[in-house]
């Protein structure tokens, strides 16, 4: 964490809740997903949102992630670890937007002060997720990883009609409107008729 104080009141209950939605169990398989993609250079991190921190702070490991899912042409040119601040945080922003491009969702994204001074450690863990999701689906062959680490998105189904199969559907009563078997209001009553003197 920068040089920040510690936190009280209600400031320290956000950050608490924050802190509650990190995911140790899921760290484990980013770590273990992260560290096939990039093969051996890329070591492991110690055990512990302090180490997966330290491990991905620098950015250098996260530019390395990304580059192994483009097939062709890297998104990022240029991987250098750095002491300095700004250079670090440059270097995730270059991982943030490579991942955007790959297409990850400006949602599902997470700010460069989330990692790189541990503010929300939850949401760096949910932008990977995504990017893991991401390649699980395209299937284009650069994913390293167990298929069943992370969930295949949805695909487009489109599908084909031809006019007279539309024409054929106008035609078809669908079961939320009911039937049209019997429907008459004939023999039904609804009581005595109102009595007008």
């Amino acid at each position: 964490m920068a040089n920040k104080g510690p936190s009280y009141g209600m400031s320290r209950q956000v950050q608490d809740k924050i802190d509650s939605k990190y995911d140790p169990e899921l760290e484990q398989i980013l770590v273990e997903w992260i560290s096939r993609q990039c093969g051996s250079g890329a070591g492991r991190p110690e055990a512990g949102k302090m180490g997966f921190q330290a491990w991905l702070k620098d950015g250098c490991v996260l530019s390395e992630l990304i580059n192994s899912l483009f097939p062709g042409d890297k998104p990022v040119k240029k991987i250098q670890s750095s002491s300095m601040a700004f250079k670090q945080m440059e270097q995730i922003s270059q991982f943030l937007n490579a991942a955007e491009k790959y297409g990850v969702t400006k949602t599902d994204m997470f700010q460069t002060v989330d990692l790189w001074e541990g503010k929300d450690l939850a949401a760096v863990q949910r932008t990977l997720s995504a990017l893991g999701s991401l390649a699980v689906t395209k299937d284009e062959g650069t994913y390293h990883g167990d298929p069943n680490w992370f969930f295949k998105k949805s695909q487009e189904n489109k599908r084909d009609f031809s006019d007279d199969q539309l024409k054929a559907g106008k035609n078809v009563i669908g079961l939320q409107m009911g039937s049209n078997k019997g429907a008459s209001q004939e023999g039904m009553s609804y009581g005595r008729p109102r009595q007008i003197m």
